[in-house]
């Protein structure tokens, strides 16, 4: 493979997406799509603390989380980082719910980086983490998104995805 988090020979390289396992030499890659990713959820909810406040934290648990029983792609295009797509098997113990609901695969966080958007590389990491979470015997893959972004959950609908569950919220103002 000619690519690397790192290459300074894009010419060298093919012009197709390239979506790989990510490695040590990605990870100021993979923070600058966290902190990219925090940021934007931030224009959609209060919730999400600024993404350089919380990157090295994330990432770090999200790499720990994947190494067991999951996986961190990366895509390139042209020697260059595209995106990343991280998940992993989520094991519950719901007494409520079919065993194959009770041991799921879990995608966790998807990012495209802006200038990539709207080419389908979100399709096609969600393809590839599917293909790779499948092979542990899973059946059912699940991801979360903000009710306000739109365009990830056009995304996964068009990856197969379809609401299940929708969690409601409520401020509290606190009284005297």
């Amino acid at each position: 493979m000619c690519c690397s988090a790192n290459s300074e020979t894009p010419a060298r390289c093919p012009e197709s997406l390239i979506i790989r396992p990510a490695t040590a030499a990605d990870r100021p890659h993979l923070r600058q799509a966290i902190v990219e990713l925090q940021n934007y959820e931030r224009t959609l909810h209060t919730t999400r603390l600024p993404g350089e406040e919380v990157a090295d934290l994330y990432l770090d648990w999200t790499l720990d989380r994947a190494e067991t029983q999951g996986a961190v792609l990366v895509a390139e295009s042209n020697c260059i980082f595209v995106g990343f797509v991280a998940g992993w098997i989520e094991e519950t113990d719901n007494i409520g719910e079919t065993p194959d609901s009770n041991r799921v695969g879990y995608i966790s966080d998807i990012c495209v980086m802006p200038d990539f958007r709207g080419r389908r590389i979100a399709t096609q990491l969600l393809s590839r983490i599917e293909q790779h979470l499948g092979r542990t015997g899973v059946t059912r893959l699940r991801i979360n998104s903000l009710v306000a972004n739109q365009s990830a959950r056009a995304s996964y609908e068009r990856a197969g995805f379809f609401p299940c569950e929708t969690v409601y919220e409520k401020t509290i103002v606190a009284q005297d």
